[in-house]
C-alpha cells in the first residue's frame, strides 16, 4: 500500500529524498533500491571510486559508506521512534563521520558488501513495523521524524547521491 506522507512527519529538508521514492511502499523501494544502488556502484571503474571532482569533496567509496553510515543512523531513530514515546534523538555530522570512516583504505567488494548487509538488516526491521507503529513520530535533530519518514529518506538518500556520481563524477 502506497501512503502519502504528511509533511508534519517530517523537516522539509528531506522532501527531496522522500519525493524520489515516496510513491513506491517502503518494502518495495528498499527493496529495488539495494538492486540499484548495488548495480550502480558495481559498475564503477577502480579509477571511478577514487576520483574526486573538486578538492575537498568525497570520493564515491566516501559517498557509499556515507550512505550505510546515514542508513544505520536513520534505522536506528526509526527504531527509537516506534518503540519509545516523546522520543527526542541529536543530529550528527556526516562530514566528521567522512573524516573518520577510512573509506579510501577499503576495497570496493568490502564497501558492497557492507551495503548489501546493512540494506538487508534494514528491510528486516521495517518489515517488523506494523502500519499504525509507521506513523509514530519522534524529534530528531530538533526536527519531527516518523517511522515511515525515516525509511523513505534512507531510501531517496541513496538515489541522491547516485544522482550526484552520475552528474559530478562520471
Amino acid at each position: 500500500m502506497t501512503t502519502k506522507i504528511p509533511k508534519s512527519q517530517y523537516d522539509s529538508y528531506f522532501e527531496h529524498y522522500i519525493s524520489l521514492v515516496e510513491e513506491y511502499p517502503l518494502d518495495k523501494a528498499l527493496a529495488s533500491g539495494m538492486l540499484t544502488t548495488t548495480n550502480f556502484y558495481e559498475s564503477l571503474s577502480e579509477e571511478n571510486w577514487a576520483h574526486r571532482y573538486a578538492e575537498g569533496k568525497w570520493t564515491p567509496k566516501e559517498i557509499l559508506l556515507h550512505v550505510i553510515d546515514t542508513e544505520r543512523i536513520f534505522c536506528s531513530r526509526a527504531l527509537q521512534i516506534a518503540r519509545s514515546e516523546n522520543t527526542v534523538l541529536s543530529g550528527f555530522d556526516e562530514n566528521l563521520f567522512a573524516e573518520n570512516s577510512n573509506a579510501n583504505e577499503r576495497t570496493a567488494e568490502d564497501l558492497i558488501n557492507e551495503y548489501i548487509s546493512v540494506r538487508t538488516a534494514t528491510i528486516s526491521l521495517f518489515k517488523s513495523f506494523s502500519e499504525k507503529t509507521m506513523n509514530n513520530t519522534g524529534v530528531a535533530n530538533e526536527k519531527p521524524l516518523s517511522v515511515q519518514a525515516a525509511g523513505h529518506i534512507v531510501c531517496g538518500h541513496e538515489l541522491h547521491h547516485i544522482n550526484i556520481i552520475k552528474d559530478r563524477y562520471l
